[in-house]
């Protein structure tokens, strides 16, 4: 969206901006602290006023853990008609927020609403982090291997949702997926200094991995059989209920996602669908990838290494 604009004026202390499509935007204060900025919010996708005000917290705060950071202070955004809904709804939804704001030590110092018939809702966050310290989608290094945090399918079950036809198990563990917080990956990257990462959210895994390959200048190998998956995703895939991301997902990636002729078509379907509050992708050398998978699943428990070893150059993935 914002590939159209003039290019800025170059400034030493903007460490990372929009330019390499990453999670957030992180600008150095002084040689030992930076900011991470990011601003995210969307539609309902979950029935639970409550559980969507969580959901969307969650998805917004992922975006300073994504790059390594501590998120410190929080402004909401809101889209919510005046008119036809019950204000409470709105209260639920701030009031679900609040309380993943607050169990993770965020505070709320603001907002903004607007009058529309769409209900929207997220937040503007900002963080902290040492400018030596910071991960991101350029940082992937041939000879690493790329291990996803969480499973994917959180797009069609939240399709499933709005038409029924997701199963109650199915949706209670989406929603456990996406409440899974992203603070014990980012303690992760710290500790074993994790320079490539990424949370997967609405370019799905294969937007989001292109975007690593590109902005590291990498070719990427996913294993389609190690993604984790939730529960009922697949099934509701072949089901046919996808969201509109998955049309824009394939046109986003485009030609440079190689496809092996044994790869499941309905699998491929999730590996395009859209995610909320996703999990991260973090490119770690093929060395250290067993010792950070013992520890990531501690709190991650379907953490899995799901890329082969990178390659130099190409910027493009293979997917077997």
């Amino acid at each position: 969206m914002l590939s159209g604009l003039e290019k800025q004026p170059f400034d030493p202390n903007l460490l990372v901006g929009f330019d390499k499509a990453d999670d957030a935007g992180v600008y150095r204060l002084r040689d030992d602290l930076a900011l991470v900025q990011t601003l995210d919010f969307f539609t309902p996708i979950v029935d639970d006023p409550f559980d969507y005000g969580r959901i969307a917290a969650l998805n917004s705060i992922n975006d300073v853990w994504a790059m390594g950071g501590a998120p410190i202070t929080a402004m909401a955004i809101t889209c919510f008609p005046k008119k036809g809904l019950d204000f409470a709804i709105l209260g639920e939804i701030m009031s679900g927020g609040l309380s993943v704001l607050t169990e993770n030590k965020v505070a709320l110092i603001g907002g903004h609403s607007v009058d529309n018939e769409q209900i929207m809702f997220g937040y503007s966050v900002t963080g902290v982090i040492d400018p030596n310290k910071v991960a991101t989608n350029a940082g992937a290094r041939p000879g690493d291997v790329l291990i996803l945090t969480k499973p994917i399918g959180t797009g069609v079950i939240s399709t499933g949702i709005k038409f029924a036809k997701a199963p109650a198990n199915v949706v209670k563990e989406s929603i456990a997926t996406m409440l899974s917080p992203g603070k014990h990956a980012a303690e992760a990257i710290a500790n074993f200094d994790v320079k490539g990462a990424t949370d997967v959210t609405g370019f799905a895994l294969l937007g989001h991995t292109w975007e690593m390959a590109c902005a590291s200048n990498v070719t990427i190998k996913i294993d389609s059989a190690r993604v984790p998956l939730i529960t009922g995703a697949l099934e509701l895939a072949a089901a046919g209920l996808l969201t509109s991301g998955d049309q824009t997902n394939r046109e986003y990636v485009g030609e440079d996602v190689s496809l092996a002729s044994t790869v499941d078509q309905n699998l491929l379907k999730l590996f395009y669908d859209p995610q909320t509050a996703g999990g991260l992708l973090l490119s770690i050398s093929e060395d250290k990838a067993d010792a950070l998978l013992t520890e990531l699943r501690e709190n991650y428990p379907r953490a899995e290494i799901v890329g082969g070893v990178i390659e130099r150059g190409a910027k493009a993935i293979a997917v077997k």
